[in-house]
């Protein structure tokens, strides 16, 4: 394992190596959702094959990254990921993108297609929600900060069968912990954000997760999106919400290893 931070316009993104750690091994990169860390993937990464080199990142205002002021743009989200897929010299990855991190796996397979030969596009969608839906949340989080809003966001991210349980403390210390700018910074890239198009052109072999209780990103949402990509799979997980590498990082760690499998990445 080893911590990199990448210099991005004066921005430094926090990335870690795990696994083989060579440029030429089949690589996956993994990009988080909003509010989170790059600890989001910690308990399916010793469940994944052998021989593989996995690279996470923080997204900017998230983790160990720099929080440079909001608004952030989708723009600059997948520039972030492409200096870090540049500064790790990563050629034809498999990307995993949850969330926003599936918005930012979507742009980044148009924008630099060497860098990535597959996708998994896991709870996310080629639009999320609405500008007045983000500037609500914008607003409350600046009203009322992160630890009064952690409750709500945990009824959107987990299933009936996780939400409440000790489980879940530590993603809600989490999203306590963020910041405020950060996540701002974040929602206002998602608002700005509509994929339908350059994802619907996108020709590579991709794979949909979706959480069958997600009230984040509904199945049917994420159904969509995969759709607009031609001979696209997509998964279902029945009783997970939209942070289903947490609530069941072995199924997770099944379905991921399947399409590792059928996409010949290993």
């Amino acid at each position: 394992m080893r911590t990199i931070k990448i210099d991005q316009n004066g921005v430094k993104i926090h990335a870690r190596v795990d696994g083989v750690d060579h440029r030429l091994a089949p690589t996956l990169v993994f990009s988080n959702s909003l509010g989170t860390t790059l600890n989001l993937w910690q308990k399916v990464m010793p469940l994944l094959p052998e021989g593989l080199r996995l690279i996470r990142y923080d997204l900017r205002g998230h983790g160990e990254s720099d929080v440079p002021a909001a608004p952030y743009t989708m723009g600059q989200m997948v520039s972030d990921a492409e200096a870090v897929c540049d500064a790790l010299d990563v050629k034809d990855a498999l990307f995993v993108g949850l969330s926003v991190g599936g918005m930012i796996a979507q742009g980044l397979a148009v924008k630099r297609p060497d860098l990535i030969r597959a996708l998994v596009l896991s709870n996310t969608a080629a639009k999320i929600g609405n500008p007045a839906l983000w500037q609500d949340r914008i607003e409350a989080v600046e009203a009322q900060g992160m630890p009064a809003l952690s409750d709500g966001i945990m009824k959107r991210w987990f299933g009936r069968n996780f939400y409440g349980t000790p489980d879940m403390a530590p993603w809600q210390a989490m999203v306590s912990a963020c910041d405020p700018i950060g996540y701002t910074g974040v929602c206002a890239a998602i608002a700005g954000t509509d994929f339908f198009t350059p994802t619907s052109g996108l020709r590579i072999p991709t794979l949909g997760i979706a959480g069958g209780q997600d009230a984040a990103t509904p199945a049917d949402l994420v159904r969509e999106t995969v759709d607009l990509i031609p001979g696209s799979q997509f998964k279902v997980m029945p009783q997970c919400g939209h942070l289903p590498c947490a609530e069941d990082p072995i199924g997770y760690a099944e379905i991921l290893t399947e399409f590792i499998g059928n996409t010949g990445h290993v």
